[in-house]
């Protein structure tokens, strides 16, 4: 009796062991991918609390790859030297897309898009692989997570499809990398990296090393063989994209799908973006058969707004170099409680209190017994300091319940003081505000003082430096 226990756990020790000498135990940061021996509260890289999660790293794989990187040594190479060609582009027949990627897909980027679950991320890749397989090129459609014939339900529900696309459902990364080399096309889409795996690396596919080792091998896929690889990434419920930060800073270009599920419209919005700007944005039309792309944003926006009701106002905003008319509507009521309520949608919440703290104390408008909700129109998320100004308007016209004219644009920057600042692209803002037929404009005053005269010809300019001209105006 005493004799098998003795064998047994001299078994398990020797095969302890061997484990050891194979793997070992790696904590990772969830947000920057920091790397520690051991658990730790606080990430030292990004000072995030309880984000460090533990992974198992093979130690065999990892020396493989070192040797294999150690070949002839690395030459320095002169600034001048460098030969600047430009990179070559693919069309995607989505000239929306083309814009937020500075004019098309680059042979060999990277590219990653996130976004909510079912807000059309599939949808559009699989309308991208359309348009190239019909122009004539190579197109490679790696899933993860759908069989064959769930893409094919979708690309017959999409329809057009008059060249060949072909499909791959694997999550084995060598596998799907070693059937990309063989067909050599000139793009590839991978559906999703979280559901990607490495036989090297010892976890669970989604997890930290696997995102991390997945995208290594596809970024070094992308970069030897001049393919344009588009990789889908899952979000969390904080909207960022899952796994290690680091795999945003890997890619050559980070795309967000934005706008809610049950809405029409879609804002395809650059945040990183190696070769063109990162502050374009696309914006589609959700359907049946999939996603159109909207030529006229502005006209979409301001659709169905109100003309003679208080507290909706018309602002401008630059996306890139897109002007983009928004509607803002504000509602300023009394309350019955002590405390009264805040809310902004579509607005920062911190920028949208600072603005009514202005307009207390600079304009003397009570409005600590009110509550006060402020919404931009049309699902649209906006951060730029040149809509304050229409804040501000939207606050005072619902406060004393008079209409703003429906004819009237507002731009411009508040100050803590109720200075109105100077904001940048001036002529772009007026000139989408006469295309679509407004008639009056209130802009800072320094803004107004530098503007030609074919704007003052044909419509009426009002320059404002302070909140108390803005209120004698409305």
């Amino acid at each position: 009796m005493g004799f098998f226990p003795y064998v047994w756990d001299s078994h398990v020790r020797k095969g302890n062991k061997m484990a050891k000498g194979k793997t070992k135990t790696v904590f990772f940061c969830k947000e920057c991918g920091y790397e520690s021996a051991k658990w730790m509260g606080q990430c030292p890289g990004c000072h995030q609390w309880n984000t460090l999660v533990e992974e198992r790293v093979s130690t065999a794989a990892k020396s493989q790859r070192t040797a294999a990187g150690t070949g002839e040594r690395p030459r320095l190479t002169g600034l001048f030297a460098v030969s600047m060609e430009e990179e070559e582009r693919m069309d995607s027949g989505i000239p929306e897309l083309n814009r937020v990627l500075g004019g098309g897909i680059v042979k060999g980027s990277l590219v990653l898009v996130g976004g909510d679950p079912g807000i059309g991320k599939s949808t559009l890749l699989l309308q991208i692989c359309r348009n190239l397989a019909n122009d004539g090129r190579d197109v490679v459609y790696v899933s993860g997570e759908e069989s064959l014939k769930q893409i094919k339900m979708r690309a017959d529900r999409l329809g057009g499809f008059d060249r060949e696309v072909f499909l791959l459902c694997e999550t084995d990364i060598q596998a799907a990398s070693d059937a990309i080399r063989e067909k050599k096309p000139d793009m590839v889409v991978i559906d999703s990296v979280q559901t990607m795996s490495s036989e090297e690396i010892t976890s669970a596919a989604g997890s930290v090393s696997q995102v991390r080792e997945v995208t290594s091998v596809l970024m070094q896929l992308a970069k030897a063989e001049g393919i344009a690889i588009f990789i889908v990434g899952h979000v969390t419920k904080e909207g960022v994209v899952a796994g290690p930060r680091t795999l945003e800073h890997m890619v050559d270009t980070v795309l967000y799908f934005e706008g809610e599920q049950n809405a029409v419209y879609r804002i395809l919005r650059g945040v990183k973006n190696r070769f063109g700007s990162t502050n374009e944005i696309g914006v589609f039309e959700m359907k049946q058969k999939g996603l159109y792309e909207v030529t006229n944003p502005s006209q979409v926006m301001l659709d169905g707004r109100p003309l003679d009701a208080s507290g909706s106002v018309v602002v401008c905003a630059m996306e890139g170099t897109r002007p983009l008319l928004i509607e803002i509507q504000a509602l300023v009521s009394p309350t019955s409680f002590n405390m009264p309520r805040r809310t902004s949608v579509g607005i920062d919440y911190n920028r949208v209190n600072l603005l009514l703290a202005v307009l207390e104390k600079r304009a003397g408008m009570q409005l600590g017994g009110c509550d006060a909700y402020v919404n931009l129109a049309g699902g649209m998320k906006l951060g730029e300091p040149a809509i304050d100004l229409g804040i501000i308007c939207a606050v005072i016209s619902s406060y004393r319940n008079v209409p703003v004219h429906p004819g009237t644009m507002i731009f411009g920057e508040v100050g803590l003081t109720g200075e109105v600042r100077g904001v940048g692209f001036v002529e772009q803002r007026l000139m989408e505000a006469m295309k679509m037929g407004f008639t009056r404009c209130i802009i800072p005053k320094t803004n107004e003082e530098n503007l030609e005269g074919k704007f003052r010809d044909q419509m009426e300019i009002c320059g404002v430096s302070n909140v108390r001209e803005v209120i004698g105006i409305l």
